[in-house]
Parts: structure tokens; C-alpha cells; sequence
């Protein structure tokens, strides 16, 4: 579950990415935003999508508005865990802020299920395991 802040301004877009143990992204697990001409406002995650060219196609959804919630599913592969790896929630809002860090969830079996606070425009991100 992903909680906004009550910021000022239009829908805010945000991507989740797996990061490797060297900091590079390894996959895009979900973008909340549907429209792909704004992607080009996530600088660090728009470097790499250019060079990695991966299809998007079924891991997009709806933008999200100031103070609403999105409660989304997508898969992490248990290999990951307990080995370096993080996911990144990074959010951004057009003519605003672009927080490329704005959550970081290490892929610990102690951090995963934690709840964390954002550092932008999201308030809090917290992931059950199933």
C-alpha cells in the first residue's frame, strides 16, 4: 500500500524499480501513470528504460492524487531477498518535484514488511508478503 501526502499540484506519477546490490536498476516492477510522455520527468529510471528498452505493457496504472492511496501487486523474486537488493519508489508531479529516492525498501526479510516513510510526495509505503 502506497499512502500520498497532501501536496499542492496534479497527479502524482511513480515508478517502483528493483535495485541491484551495486545501486544500478535491475527491472521496473510498476508505474503508477499511465500517460508516457511524462516518464521523461523520472531522469535517473528514463536513462536506463532508453537503454534497456523494457516493455511496460501490464505493470502500469493510474496516477494518484495528493493524500489518496493505491494498493498494488507485483512479484519480487525470492532470490532477491537478504542479498543487497532494494526496491525504489521514486514519484514525481508535473511542474513540480521529481524525488528519485523518495522510498527505499531494502530486501530483507526484516525490512520488507516494515513500513516506511517517503521523503516526497509519498507519505508512506508498506508491503505485505504473501
Amino acid at each position: 500500500m502506497l499512502q500520498m501526502t497532501n501536496y499542492e499540484g496534479l497527479e502524482a506519477y511513480v515508478v517502483v524499480s528493483l535495485i541491484d546490490p551495486k545501486g544500478k536498476y535491475e527491472k521496473t516492477l510498476y508505474v503508477m501513470g499511465p500517460d508516457k510522455q511524462w516518464y521523461n520527468g523520472f531522469k535517473e529510471w528514463n536513462k536506463t528504460l532508453a537503454k534497456k528498452k523494457e516493455n511496460l505493457n501490464g505493470i502500469t496504472g493510474a496516477s494518484i492524487a495528493a493524500g489518496d492511496r493505491s494498493i498494488t501487486t507485483f512479484s519480487i523474486d525470492e532470490s532477491k531477498l537478504n542479498k543487497g537488493y532494494k526496491l525504489r519508489f521514486e514519484s514525481a508531479v508535473e511542474d513540480n518535484k521529481y524525488y528519485v529516492g523518495d522510498v527505499e525498501i531494502a530486501l530483507t526479510t526484516a525490512d520488507i514488511t516494515k513500513k516506511k516513510e517517503g521523503k516526497g510526495f509519498i507519505r508512506y509505503v508498506k508491503l505485505n508478503k504473501l
